[in-house]
């Protein structure tokens, strides 16, 4: 009787350990098991967190912490030559690839905000900017009210966008819309002449200054007109590869290893390009150390 209720009990153990790891097979994580492969989408010029390197690979901050996430999935799944697949999205596609299926992870400068999570999801926060105006030195436009009259480019399915159109109907200035797809487009405008100021996160200002032909031409003004914590996007309900990522995310900054990933993308010499010169700022620190949740 005892060795029919041991033999018992262990099928039972067994059966929930066969559940529980079949539990984990599902939405994102199942549809790589099944394909074999892992579809990562990625900016192509938002520097430091997703551009195109020197050797024509995407390369950054934020493609650095989804090729860690990655990792972990080969090493979960028991895949170690999972075959990763690359497409680059832009503000306006990274949302529709993620929720229709295209893409399995978004590697990007993406806001985390309530209305985006109506169709998506998130993992952890990973970087904290705000919108900002690049100009050119001399221009006189120091904040939002001195581009009454102006013209401002814009990219499309920004946060930037709504920021900037929310304050100018507020405030009653007449701005000039000047849409573009992407940052160098938007940027390429303000180097013609044929805006008068960029409106995008700081941080892609600053990116976008070291990268132009001559940086000293160039400043970052103004307030900040929103708040815009970055998070890697995934797709919406979908607990088991939600749980994966931030776990990942969680190690790195537990160990403090994330600060050295910071430093290496924001304070050094990058692939292709010149300092940032971004230092990690207090808050973002502080993020850094309320999300490394404890096993």
């Amino acid at each position: 009787m005892f060795k029919k209720t041991v033999i018992l009990i262990a099928a039972v153990f067994a059966l929930a350990a066969t559940d529980g790891y079949a539990a984990e097979l599902y939405g994102t994580l199942k549809k790589i098991k099944d394909s074999g492969q892992i579809a990562m989408g990625h900016r192509e010029a938002s520097v430091p967190f997703a551009y195109m390197g020197p050797d024509g690979k995407p390369v950054g901050y934020t493609v650095e912490l989804c090729y860690r996430v990655i990792d972990r999935i080969k090493k979960t799944l028991k895949m170690p030559n999972l075959k990763v697949k690359l497409v680059p999205v832009t503000s306006q596609t990274r949302i529709p690839l993620l929720a229709n299926g295209t893409i399995d992870i978004e590697c990007g400068s993406t806001t985390n905000n309530l209305t985006r999570s109506k169709q998506i999801d998130y993992l952890a926060v990973t970087f904290i900017t705000g919108t900002k105006l690049g100009v050119k030195k001399g221009s006189g436009i120091k904040e939002i009210e001195d581009l009454d009259g102006k013209a401002v480019a814009l990219s499309l399915g920004t946060t930037n966008e709504k920021a900037i159109k929310r304050i100018a109907k507020a405030k009653g200035l007449k701005i000039k819309y000047h849409m573009v797809k992407d940052h160098p487009q938007g940027w390429l405008a303000l180097d013609t002449g044929r805006v008068d100021a960029y409106a995008t996160d700081h941080s892609l200002l600053a990116g976008l200054i070291t990268s132009s032909k001559d940086p000293s031409k160039y400043e970052i003004v103004g307030r900040f007109l929103s708040y815009d914590p970055y998070s890697i996007m995934i797709r919406r309900d979908d607990s088991a590869m939600r749980l994966l990522g931030n776990s990942v995310l969680a190690d790195l900054m537990r160990s403090g290893e994330i600060l050295k990933i910071y430093d290496k993308w924001f304070t050094k010499k990058i692939p292709g390009k010149p300092s940032v010169e971004l230092p990690l700022s207090p808050t973002l620190k502080v993020a850094f150390e309320v999300q490394a949740l404890p096993y």
